[in-house]
């Protein structure tokens, strides 16, 4: 079995979020998938099969699945297209547990059709205020994640956050953000998930699904940039639709290993 690893919504050298990508030839338990994600030790690990003409596509950590991840399938679209076994011509079309997704060449991008993950307003948790020592201007939710407003790029840069604390959180994980101080990006955000074993992601697709609605609508616009602030950093080019958001960026391969599954 062939791995290959990739960066990916990567904005130059070692930046982006690291993936791997498995295309199975057959299916496999998911506690082998999990094994070997763990082994990988990435913040994920995408499993590819093909299953009446559409890749199946499913997503796990060193600890868990996952329902959603936006790094692993645009790694994934780029290796197939890389590959020969999606021409550059047509859609890669995924099976997922967030439904069909899609993904397209668009000049040097590579363009993803996502779900719009918008969040409502909720009250403040007591361990997101003991997990933040700044106090948020606003505090939302969706399915996954909580999101938090602060004042400034430097309060979301400056975060060294409590994670017992938002491990307490009843979500995957949680959504800091603010507008950019700078014109090269909308927004910035950064993004802690340790109850799916990932203290900080380095770039995060399924995240920029609820920030791309969430600054949609604050700024007017439907066409946004957002620069994930963490060590690694990371762009990703967003476009809000009805119900759906596009999720763009940039993919570069950096290696590839084989592995026996029942090893």
């Amino acid at each position: 079995m062939r791995i290959y690893t990739a960066d990916a919504f990567t904005d130059g050298p070692c930046s982006g979020n690291p993936a791997a990508v498995c295309i199975l030839d057959e299916e496999i338990p998911d506690r082998a998938k999990q094994k070997i994600a763990s082994e990988v030790n990435l913040s994920e690990t995408a499993f590819l099969i093909k299953k009446d003409g559409v890749f199946e596509l499913r997503w796990f950590t060193p600890e868990t699945e996952v329902d959603l991840c936006g790094h692993a399938t645009l790694a994934s679209a780029h290796i197939l297209f890389t590959l020969g076994i999606i021409p550059e011509t047509e859609d890669a079309v995924f099976s997922t547990k967030s439904g069909v997704l899609t993904a397209r060449r668009k000049n040097d991008l590579i363009e993803m059709d996502f779900p719009s993950e918008d969040p409502w307003q909720v009250e403040v948790p007591e361990d997101l205020l003991m997990a933040i020592s700044s106090a948020p201007l606003y505090v939302g939710r969706n399915r996954f994640d909580y999101i938090a407003l602060y004042e400034s790029e430097k309060t979301i840069r400056s975060v060294v956050p409590e994670l017992g604390h938002v491990r307490k959180l009843d979500s995957r994980g949680l959504i800091i953000t603010s507008v950019s101080s700078s014109c090269r990006y909308d927004f910035v955000s950064r993004f802690f998930a340790p109850n799916a074993g990932i203290d900080e992601d380095p770039v995060t697709g399924s995240a920029h699904c609820c920030l791309c609605p969430f600054w949609g609508r604050r700024l007017g616009k439907k066409e946004l940039t957002g620069y994930q602030a963490s060590k690694r950093g990371g762009l990703v080019h967003t476009r809000l639709l009805e119900k759906r958001v596009c999720l763009s960026g940039r993919v570069i391969v950096t290696g590839s290993f084989e592995i026996d599954p029942a090893s």
